[in-house]
């Protein structure tokens, strides 16, 4: 089966913005108005690609905003929280565009804003729908392997991936050794 021919724009080729790692790494905290300065660069490289001022207020208790400076670039997005069922919040953007929630807001290349996926329904796509089967199946071992050791880990050859920061139940054996819990 061949690959079918780029007709749209891959999503991945531009940037990302995804609240829930913007929380993890500490650029969004839930009941704080932060600002700081965010960076994308490649995976493997660490080249940047670009950079640009965040502010993100989730001092409300289910309501917030973001705003996003990027050269030319200067975008407010709205940010929604929901209950969570044992307790909690959970926060989403609204897209500027559909006013659905999402939690990535992507901006393609030549785009002028940040949208949700859906608001480019045509003309743009996952890399992997450009792949073939095979070729999808390499691409998501080799995610695997980077979210388990990271940009340093490249092939499965290698051996075991370091154990992961802050995985307190992982335990690297050795071969015919039982793995055991910590």
């Amino acid at each position: 089966m061949m690959a079918r021919w780029r007709q749209r724009v891959r999503l991945e080729d531009g940037l990302k913005l995804d609240l829930n790692r913007l929380v993890q790494q500490g650029f969004a905290s839930p009941g704080k108005m932060r600002s700081s300065t965010i960076r994308w660069s490649y995976r493997y490289t660490d080249e940047e690609v670009a950079s640009g001022r965040l502010l993100a207020d989730l001092t409300g208790e289910r309501r917030g905003w973001l705003r996003l400076e990027l050269g030319a670039l200067d975008q407010w997005i709205d940010l929604e929280g929901a209950r969570r069922h044992f307790g909690g919040c959970q926060w989403y953007f609204l897209c500027p565009t559909t006013g659905r929630r999402a939690s990535v807001l992507w901006k393609p290349p030549g785009a002028t804003r940040f949208a949700s996926r859906q608001a480019w329904p045509r003309q743009v796509a996952y890399g992997s729908q450009f792949q073939t089967p095979h070729d999808r199946a390499l691409s998501g071992a080799q995610n695997v392997l980077d979210r388990l050791g990271g940009k340093d880990f490249l092939s499965v050859d290698d051996g075991v991936p370091p154990k992961p920061k802050g995985n307190a139940f992982a335990h690297v054996s050795n071969p015919g050794e039982p793995v055991r819990s910590l």
